[in-house]
């Protein structure tokens, strides 16, 4: 298959999609292998990039998804009445940072580290699609284990969680700010505060 033909095949798979398409699903269509078709997915992007189209391709993590440009967003919002988005409150972005950075945890893990109850915030975060269920703790009673979506990477341009920012380089603060304690705290830690806590209510409940 000449390139030109592939390009055109994941051009209109994407388009057609409306959605994220996994890189696994277009190697299936276009018969061929991971790396080839990493290859015509770039070719592509290029080729947008050079000529500036209305259109781009992002990545997802493993997934790719044709989006518009961010810069015509005012000329595409009078297509219709806009919406209005809802904007996460600070409290939110930093239950967002910790399971970001710290995933899989548990909302206890997030608690600890903020200090106050995010059982609201956890519940918006979900409801937002920013944040899903991807296990459970191997401890008493189970706790549930979040972990970021393709939403959350989508929202805010990020390829993959590989390209989140370091707090190293994007602190301008001379005190430690809450998202750079989130950083500080080792992943271990979390999950050993996580399994005390359920045991201790483990025990609550049985005294009562």
């Amino acid at each position: 298959m000449e390139l030109s033909q592939a390009m055109s095949i994941v051009e209109a798979v994407l388009f057609a999609a409306g959605d994220a398409v996994s890189l696994e699903k277009i190697c299936d269509i276009l018969e061929t292998d991971e790396q080839t078709a990493k290859s015509v997915i770039t070719h592509i992007m290029d080729e947008y990039d050079y000529k500036r189209r209305g259109l781009k391709i992002i990545q997802l993590g493993e997934n790719y998804q044709m989006c518009t440009r961010s810069e015509y967003f005012d000329h595409i919002q009078k297509l219709a009445e806009p919406k209005r988005s809802a904007v996460l409150s600070p409290a939110a972005l930093e239950a967002l940072a910790v399971v970001a950075y710290k995933q899989p945890i548990t909302r206890g893990g997030i608690e600890r580290v903020r200090g106050v109850d995010c059982h609201s915030l956890v519940d918006k975060l979900l409801e937002r699609g920013f944040i899903q269920e991807v296990g459970r703790l191997n401890a008493p009673g189970r706790p549930i284990l979040f972990g970021t979506t393709d939403e959350f990477l989508r929202a805010f341009g990020i390829p993959s969680l590989a390209e989140l920012p370091d707090f190293d380089t994007i602190s301008n603060f001379n005190e430690p700010t809450q998202l750079e304690m989130v950083a500080e705290i080792p992943a271990e830690e979390v999950a050993e505060f996580e399994t005390t806590v359920e045991i201790d209510e483990v025990l609550a409940n049985e005294e009562e």
